[in-house]
């Protein structure tokens, strides 16, 4: 928390400038990604601090659904057809028969609803959209991996259609400092407000269920 805190801090005359809000009675919470090929330590991909992320993510998954809101669980999966460049720039694919592909088993499902995505974007060729429509949301809390790969890309489009999104410090991870910090300036530039898991979890403690 904090590490957390001190992130945030340098972030607060940026967020300032903007108008998003904490109200979350029309939010969906995305957790991205959180897979075993990213959360088990015998994969090449294991991102070392991923795993201190997921009882908090666990709590926000708990308070989603207590209250009748949105969660989506994102499973990244590829095959060579729609991987993309994604295949030339990582020749590594996470097929949906790989057992690391299958979402890590300490993570709890609550209400979620899972989606399968294909690119860093999780709107893209995904019914994500959709589903945030057909539930009338207008907000999305953002957590994952990795922050400066799937989590940044997804809050960069989940702004460009609308969503006012915030952006979890201590509930993203990704391998190094250098990149989470970068994402969390550049999206508190023009894309998102950066937020504590706590705060969203205090915020929540308002919001009625749906």
């Amino acid at each position: 928390m904090c590490k957390a805190l001190e992130m945030l801090q340098p972030l607060e005359e940026i967020v300032r400038q903007h108008s998003s809000s904490l109200a979350l009675g029309c939010s969906a919470l995305l957790v991205l990604d959180l897979q075993a090929y990213f959360l088990d330590e015998a994969s090449h991909a294991f991102i070392p601090s991923a795993p201190a992320i997921i009882p908090g993510v666990n709590a926000l998954i708990r308070a989603y659904s207590a209250r009748g809101l949105p969660v989506a669980l994102t499973r990244h999966v590829n095959t060579p057809k729609d991987a993309g460049l994604m295949a030339a720039w990582w020749r590594d694919l996470i097929s949906a028969d790989d057992y690391l592909s299958e979402i890590d088993p300490r993570l709890e499902r609550g209400n979620g609803i899972e989606i399968l995505k294909t690119r860093y974007d999780a709107f893209l060729d995904s019914p994500l959209e959709a589903l945030l429509r057909a539930r009338g949301v207008n907000q999305v809390v953002v957590c994952g991996v990795m922050t400066h790969l799937c989590c940044e890309t997804t809050a960069r489009a989940a702004f460009m259609r609308g969503f006012e999104v915030l952006f979890t410090v201590d509930g993203t991870a990704t391998y190094n400092e250098a990149f989470h910090r970068a994402s969390l300036l550049n999206l508190a530039h023009g894309f998102a407000r950066p937020v504590l898991m706590g705060d969203i979890l205090k915020t929540l403690e308002g919001v009625h269920d749906r």
